[in-house]
């Protein structure tokens, strides 16, 4: 089913690898369709123009665009992990090729930006105690990774590393 609104992810000539490595990433996913370029297109003729992939039901287009536009930290995605386990599968898997940034942020070999947090994590900075929140704030700003057990040590008043 097409959604109504459908990230379009630019790519210089990488959309068909970026889709192949973020359905392999994630546990379900699929590519949907792919176009080509036709003659007197401004890209070669039969190079990928599109690639339409869907991944955990969210549905993504990726264009092969060219080289005048990048991804920058302005726009990411969010995963939302049941446990530190899936945090650390993403935070791996995504990064390989990548860089690893601080507060669960990182970018793929893209370019693109991802923040990997933990299940509940907007409730531990919302508790009305809020030197609770505060502690767990201080933690979490210095994690690049984030670990849900020192997290939530630190919110405790325990140390956090």
């Amino acid at each position: 089913m097409q959604t109504k609104i459908t990230p379009n992810l630019w790519f210089d000539t990488q959309a068909e690898e970026a889709a192949d490595f973020y359905i392999s990433v994630f546990k379900s996913g699929r590519i949907v369709s792919v176009t080509h370029y036709p003659e007197n297109a401004p890209r070669p003729a039969g190079m990928v123009m599109t690639v339409e992939f869907e991944v955990e039901g969210q549905r993504f287009v990726g264009i092969n665009g060219g080289p005048e536009f990048t991804f920058d930290e302005a726009v990411s995605f969010q995963i939302t992990c049941e446990d530190q386990d899936e945090i650390d599968y993403y935070w791996e898997k995504l990064a390989e090729g990548g860089g690893h940034g601080p507060c669960g942020w990182l970018k793929d070999r893209f370019g693109l930006s991802w923040q990997v947090v933990p299940k509940g994590m907007d409730d531990v900075f919302s508790d009305p105690d809020p030197a609770k929140a505060a502690r767990a704030m201080q933690a979490m700003l210095g994690m690049s990774k984030i670990d849900v057990a020192a997290l939530k040590r630190a919110a405790e008043g325990g140390v956090a590393g």
